[in-house]
C-alpha cells in the first residue's frame, strides 16, 4: 500500500499552469524547496512532497525501494488529479524522479535531477547508516551528514542556516530515514538511463562530497540530449544554500521543456 505523503501544493490550478513535482533529500523535509516554490507558483502548479517518513509523511516500518517512493508519489498525484506533470528532485528525489522518467514516460514531461546519482556507492554504507539510525535516531548521523549539505564557508558565514539545515535532519524520524537508506542501498539506475527521453537537467555542486560533479556527469552521459551543469560554490543541498541561482536553472529548464513540447 502507498504511504500517504504530507504535501503542499501552490500557485493557479489551470490549464496554462504546469504541475511541477518537487521531491526533496534523504532527512529533510519539503520546505528545503521553500525559495523555489515561491518563485515556481506564480505561474505553476508547484506540489512539493514529503517522502514517506519524513516531514509530516507517514512512517511505514521496514526497508522500502525507490520503486515504492515512487508508487507513494503517483499514489498522491492520482489522488490530486495530476495526469502529467515535471519532477524535479534532489538526492534521494533525483532518485525516484529518475524512475519516474523511466517507468511513467507518458506522464514525465521533463526531469530535473540535482545532485543525485544513478547509484550512490556500495550497499554497505547505507544498510550500516540504516543500522545506526535505528539504534540511535538521525542524532547518531548528523555531525557526518550536515557538513556536507552546504559548504564549510557557506556554514561559517552563516551559522543560523547551519543549525536550521541540522533541525530538519533531527526532526526527521528514525524509522523513516532508515527506511529510505534501505532503498538507496538498493538503487542501481546505471541500466536504464538511456530509457530516460524526456527533456532532462542535470546539476551538480562543485564542492558537493556526496555527490560530486563526477558522479552526477554520469546520468547526464547516460540520458540523450540531458542538459549538465555545475553551480558553485554549493554542495549537496544547494537549494538551500544557492536558492536564486537553483531556481534561475529550473526556470530555464521548464520553459525549455515547455518549448520542446509546443507544436
Amino acid at each position: 500500500m502507498p504511504a500517504t505523503l504530507s504535501h503542499e501544493v501552490s500557485g493557479p490550478r489551470s490549464a496554462d499552469a504546469p504541475v511541477v513535482v518537487l521531491l526533496g533529500s534523504l532527512g529533510s523535509d519539503r520546505s528545503m524547496w521553500n525559495a523555489q516554490v515561491r518563485d515556481l507558483s506564480r505561474d505553476h502548479t508547484v506540489i512539493a512532497v514529503d517522502h514517506r517518513g519524513h516531514g509530516s509523511s507517514e512512517v511505514v516500518p521496514g526497508p522500502c525501494t525507490v520503486a515504492d517512493l515512487a508508487g507513494d508519489v503517483t499514489a498522491l498525484l492520482d489522488s490530486l488529479e495530476v495526469d502529467r506533470f515535471h519532477v524535479a528532485g534532489l538526492s534521494l528525489g533525483g532518485a525516484v524522479a529518475q524512475w519516474l522518467a523511466v517507468h511513467e514516460p507518458t506522464r514525465v514531461l521533463s526531469t530535473a535531477l540535482l545532485c543525485t546519482a544513478a547509484r550512490f556507492g556500495e550497499p554497505s554504507g547505507w544498510v550500516d547508516r540504516a543500522a545506526a539510525v535505528r539504534e540511535g535516531g538521525t542524532a547518531a548521523v548528523a555531525d557526518a551528514v550536515v557538513p556536507r549539505w552546504i559548504t564549510a564557508s557557506r556554514a561559517k558565514a552563516e551559522p543560523e542556516l547551519a543549525a536550521r539545515v541540522r533541525e530538519m535532519l533531527l526532526a526527521t524520524p528514525a524509522e523513516g530515514y532508515a527506511s529510505c537508506c534501505d532503498a538507496l542501498a538498493g538503487w542501481d539506475n546505471r541500466a536504464d538511463l538511456g530509457r530516460i527521453s524526456c527533456p532532462t537537467l542535470v546539476l551538480a555542486g562543485d564542492e558537493d562530497p556526496s555527490t560530486p560533479p563526477e558522479v552526477v556527469r554520469e546520468i547526464a552521459d547516460g540520458v540523450p540530449g540531458a542538459d549538465f551543469v555545475v553551480v558553485s560554490p554549493a554542495a549537496h543541498v544547494p537549494t538551500i544554500e544557492i536558492p536564486e541561482r537553483i531556481t534561475d536553472a529550473l526556470r530555464r529548464h521548464l520553459e525549455s521543456a515547455r518549448n520542446t513540447d509546443a507544436p
